[in-house]
C-alpha cells in the first residue's frame, strides 16, 4: 500500500526555507510582497485619490516622463500636460502633448492628509507634479481617472478578499470535518453527505444569482462583504472532506488514545490535539485557495455582479478592455487583468512548493 505524506513532518522544515530554495517560488514570493505593500500604501504612492475624476481627460494615454531636456543635457524629471483635440479625418478624440509648459515631477511632497495604517496622520505622497500638472502613469479611463490610483485601491479589494473568506471557511471547513471524522458511523455519514451536496453546486453560477439579488442600493463595501461570505460559505465543504479524511486516522494514535483515557471531552480532544495535527496541510490548501477567491471576485466584478463603480476592483477595471477598440489603441485598460494573472500564477507557484516540501513524492507523480 502507498504510503501517505506525513504532512506533520513539515513542522521540521521551516516554510520560508522551503520557499526560497526553490527560485522560481523566490521569485513569486517577492512579487507577491511588493504587491501587498504597493496596495497598502496607495494613499502614499498614488498620486490622485481614489474620487479624482477629470472628465475632459477621458482616455487620455500614459504620460511620458522625460530626463533630459530640449537641448540634449540630463535634467530632473518633468512632464507635459495632453492636450485634447478631435480629429475630423478619422471622427476620433486625440491627444498630444502642450510643450508650452514643463511640470517638474516633485517627489515626498506634500498633498492630501491622510492615515497611515488607519491612525497614523500622513500627507507626503511618493511622486507628483507641479501645480496645474497632470501626470498619469498608466493613463485615465473613461470617467478621466487614473488607472495607476485605482490599480492600487482596486488591489485593496482583490488582493484581500480571498483571505478574508479563508477567515470564515476554513474554520468551519476544519470544525466541520474533525467532527465528522472524529465521531464517524452515521454522523460521519450524514454530515459528508451534506458536504457533498453543497459542493455539487455550482459554485460561480450560485454566485452569479446570489450577486444578482442583492439590492441595487447596497454600498460596496456591503456587497464587499456579503461576497466574501458566499464565497466563504460555499467553498469550506471540499476542504472539510479532506480533513475529515486526516482525521480518520490521526484519531487512532496514541496520543489521542491518552486524551479519551483521562476523560477529557470530545470537543477538547478534536480542537485541542487533533486538528492541530492537520495545520501543514490547511497551510498548503490556504495558499492553493486564495487564487480561486481572487478569480471569483474578479469574475463577478467583471460581470458588473461585484464592486460597483465608482469604487475599484480590478475586476471592474478590467471590464473596460472587454471592447476590441480599446484592446487595440488603449492597452493601459488591460493592466488589471495582468496583475490578476501575475498574482494568481504567484500563489499557485508558492502552493505548489509548499506542497512538494511537505509530500516529496508529489514531484515524481
Amino acid at each position: 500500500m502507498a504510503k501517505l505524506p506525513d504532512f506533520n513532518s513539515f513542522h521540521r522544515e521551516n516554510i520560508l526555507q522551503a520557499i526560497f530554495k526553490d527560485k522560481f517560488a523566490r521569485v513569486a514570493f517577492f512579487i507577491l510582497i511588493i504587491l501587498y505593500l504597493t496596495v497598502f500604501m496607495a494613499d502614499f504612492i498614488s498620486p490622485y485619490s481614489k474620487d479624482y475624476s477629470n472628465r475632459d481627460k477621458a482616455y487620455c494615454p500614459p504620460s511620458k516622463i522625460y530626463i533630459i531636456n530640449e537641448k540634449g543635457q540630463l535634467s530632473l524629471p518633468y512632464t507635459y500636460n495632453y492636450k485634447r483635440y478631435f480629429d475630423k479625418e478619422n471622427f476620433e478624440t486625440k491627444y498630444i502633448e502642450d510643450k508650452t509648459i514643463k511640470y517638474k515631477v516633485k517627489y515626498f511632497s506634500k498633498g492630501k492628509k491622510y492615515k497611515i495604517f488607519g491612525f497614523i496622520p500622513f500627507d507626503r505622497h511618493f511622486y507628483n507634479t507641479e501645480k496645474g500638472g497632470e501626470l498619469y502613469l498608466l493613463g485615465t479611463d473613461i470617467n478621466g481617472r487614473d488607472n495607476f490610483s485605482r490599480l492600487l485601491y482596486g488591489g485593496q479589494i482583490s488582493l484581500t478578499i480571498g483571505f478574508l473568506a479563508l477567515l470564515v471557511s476554513f474554520p468551519l471547513g476544519m470544525l466541520y470535518g474533525g467532527i465528522s471524522g472524529y465521531f464517524g458511523g452515521k454522523v460521519d455519514f450524514i454530515m459528508m453527505r451534506i458536504a457533498e451536496a453543497i459542493m455539487s453546486i455550482p459554485s460561480f453560477y450560485l454566485l452569479i444569482i446570489l450577486a444578482s439579488i442583492l439590492p441595487a442600493n447596497m454600498t460596496s463595501v456591503q456587497r464587499f462583504t456579503l461576497i466574501v461570505l458566499i464565497l466563504a460559505l460555499i467553498g469550506w465543504a471540499g476542504f472539510s472532506r479532506v480533513v475529515r479524511g486526516m482525521v480518520l486516522s490521526i484519531k487512532k494514535r496514541e496520543f489521542v488514545l491518552a486524551s479519551e483515557a483521562i476523560g477529557a471531552s470530545d470537543m477538547r480532544i478534536i480542537v485541542k490535539h487533533i486538528l492541530p495535527q492537520t495545520l501543514s496541510y490547511v497551510i498548503v490548501a490556504i495558499t492553493l485557495s486564495v487564487p480561486s477567491y481572487i478569480l471569483s471576485e474578479s469574475g463577478l466584478s467583471f460581470l458588473g455582479l461585484g464592486i460597483q463603480q465608482p469604487d475599484a476592483s480590478w475586476g471592474n477595471m478590467l471590464k473596460e478592455g472587454q471592447e476590441f477598440i480599446n484592446i487595440i489603441s488603449r492597452p493601459w485598460l488591460l493592466t488589471p487583468g495582468f496583475l490578476i494573472f501575475v498574482a494568481v500564477l504567484s500563489f499557485n507557484v508558492i502552493g505548489d512548493t509548499i506542497r512538494d516540501a511537505v509530500d516529496p513524492n508529489s514531484k515524481e507523480r
